[in-house]
C-alpha cells in the first residue's frame, strides 16, 4: 500500500471522489471562461474599430443583471437543489458560449447580437454564481470546508493566468471564435463532473421555506452593523471604480503602447499572479482588523494609479502584479470580515451582498470607464479608478468603528465567530 502523499496531506479532501470531479470541472471552465473574457473583449474592439465605450457597454451587461437580481438569486438558491440548478445554469452557459463560436465562423457576428448574448450571460449567473459557493460547502464535510474555499480560490486564479496566455496566441492565429467553443466544451466537462459524483455523497441543505420580506431582512441587518455596512460600501467603491481592468487593461496595451497582438490577454495573466502571490498573503495574516482591510484597499488605489504612469508595456505588465497582489488580499479579508462577522442564520444574505457588491456594481461605473478611456485616454480611466479607490480607502477606514479585538478568521471547522462588539 502506498504512503498517502505530500498533496493529499496538504489537501485530505482530495481523497474524495466526489472533489476530485469538483476540481476538474472547475479547472475547465474557469480557462475557458478566461478564454472567452479574452475574446469577447477582441470581438467587441473589433466590431467597433477600437471603440472603448463599447467595450464597457458589454461589459456592463453582463453584470446588470447581478446588480438588479443578485439578491433574488441567492434566495432561488436557497429554495432548490444546487446541483441542479448548476446542471441547468451550465448547460444554458454552454450554449451562450457556442453561439458566438458559430457566428465568428459564418462571419455573422454583431455587435446588437453581442449585447444580448453578454446580457443573456449575465442572467444566468445570477443563480450560477451563489448556487456554485453553496455546492461547495454541500460536496465537503464541515472540516473541509475551509480547505475546499481556498484550493477553489486556487483553480480561480491559476485558470486566470492560463485562460488569457492560451488565448491570446489563439485568437491572433485563428481568430476569436475557438476560443468561444473551446469555453462551451469546457462547461460540458462540468456537466459530466456532475453527472459522476455520487449524491449521496454530499451534505445537501434543506430547502429553506417561503417567507416574506426575507431579502428585507437582511439589509436591514447591515445597516443595523455599522461595521458590515462600511465594509460592503468599501467593496462596492474599489470594485466599480478600481476594478475595470477588463476595460482599461486592453485599451492601455492596444492604444497606448501599440503592443504587439500576442500581448493582448498578458495583463489578465499579470493580475492573476498577483493575485496567487495575494492568497499566500493573506493565509499569513489570519486577523483582520477594519483599519487593515481599509490599507489594503489604499495600497490598491496607490498601484493602479501608479500603474497609468508607466512608460512601457513590460513596466506595466510587472507593476500589475503587485496590484492584484493588493486587490486579491483586499477582497479576501473584506469576505472573511463579513462571512465570520455574522452568525449562520444570516450569513447566505450577507454573502449575497458581497457578491451584489463584487460583481453587480460594475454596470453602474464600466460604461463611464470606457467612455473616459476613449474620449481622454485609458491613462485617465486607470488614475480616476486609483484615485477613488484611495479616498474612499481613506475615508472609510476613519468611519470604521474602533473594536477592542480583531475578527479572527483562523481556519477551524468548528470555530464560532466572536460576538461583536463596538
Amino acid at each position: 500500500m502506498y504512503p498517502p502523499s505530500r498533496t493529499s496531506q496538504r489537501w485530505p479532501l482530495l481523497r474524495s471522489a466526489n472533489f476530485r470531479l469538483f476540481a476538474l470541472g472547475q479547472t475547465a471552465s474557469n480557462t475557458g471562461t478566461w478564454m472567452q473574457k479574452v475574446a469577447q473583449d477582441w470581438l467587441a474592439l473589433e466590431l467597433s474599430h477600437g471603440n472603448g465605450t463599447v467595450l464597457g457597454i458589454t461589459t456592463a451587461l453582463q453584470f446588470l443583471p447581478l446588480l438588479l437580481l443578485g439578491p433574488y438569486g441567492g434566495v432561488l438558491v436557497d429554495r432548490h437543489s444546487t446541483r441542479r440548478i448548476l446542471l441547468a445554469s451550465q448547460t444554458v452557459m454552454a450554449a451562450l458560449a457556442l453561439i458566438p463560436a458559430l457566428l465568428v465562423a459564418t462571419g455573422t457576428a454583431r455587435l446588437d447580437t453581442l449585447y444580448v448574448l453578454a446580457l443573456a450571460l449575465g442572467l444566468t449567473m445570477v443563480v450560477e454564481k451563489p448556487a456554485l459557493q453553496a455546492f461547495i460547502g454541500e460536496s465537503v464535510a464541515p472540516g473541509q470546508l475551509v480547505s475546499a474555499l481556498a484550493f477553489n480560490s486556487a483553480v480561480l486564479n491559476l485558470a486566470r493566468m492560463a485562460g488569457p496566455a492560451l488565448a491570446g496566441p489563439l485568437i491572433v492565429l485563428v481568430g476569436p471564435g475557438p476560443a468561444f467553443l473551446a469555453n462551451a466544451f469546457s462547461y460540458l466537462t462540468v456537466i459530466v463532473c456532475l453527472l459522476r459524483m455520487d449524491p449521496g455523497a454530499g451534505r445537501p441543505a434543506p430547502p429553506v421555506p417561503r417567507a416574506k420580506r426575507q431579502v428585507r431582512a437582511g439589509l436591514r441587518y447591515v445597516r443595523d452593523r455599522r461595521d458590515l455596512a462600511l465594509t460592503l460600501v468599501l467593496v462596492a467603491v474599489v470594485v466599480a471604480f478600481g476594478m475595470n481592468f477588463q476595460i482599461t487593461t486592453a485599451l492601455m496595451i492596444t492604444r497606448v503602447y501599440r503592443a504587439p497582438d500576442a500581448v493582448f490577454g498578458l495583463g489578465n495573466t499579470a493580475l492573476a499572479a498577483g493575485s496567487v502571490i495575494g492568497s499566500l498573503l493573506a493565509a499569513r495574516h489570519p486577523r483582520v482588523t477594519c483599519r487593515r482591510l481599509a490599507a489594503a484597499a489604499l495600497a490598491f488605489g496607490a498601484l493602479e494609479t501608479a500603474c497609468a504612469l508607466m512608460p512601457g508595456p513590460v513596466t506595466f505588465l510587472v507593476l500589475l502584479v503587485p496590484t492584484g497582489t493588493a486587490l486579491l488580499v483586499f477582497l479576501t479579508a473584506a469576505k472573511a470580515r463579513l462571512q465570520l462577522g455574522v452568525g449562520d442564520g444570516i450569513r447566505g444574505r450577507i454573502m449575497s451582498l458581497y457578491l451584489l457588491a463584487t460583481l453587480g456594481t460594475t454596470p453602474l461605473v464600466a460604461p463611464l470607464i470606457g467612455w473616459l478611456a476613449q474620449s481622454a485616454g485609458p491613462r485617465t480611466a486607470l488614475v480616476l479608478g486609483g484615485a477613488v479607490s484611495a479616498v474612499a480607502a481613506l475615508t472609510i477606514g476613519l468611519l470604521y468603528p474602533r473594536t477592542p479585538t480583531p475578527v479572527d478568521f483562523t481556519p477551524h471547522p468548528f470555530a464560532t465567530p466572536r460576538p461583536h462588539t463596538t
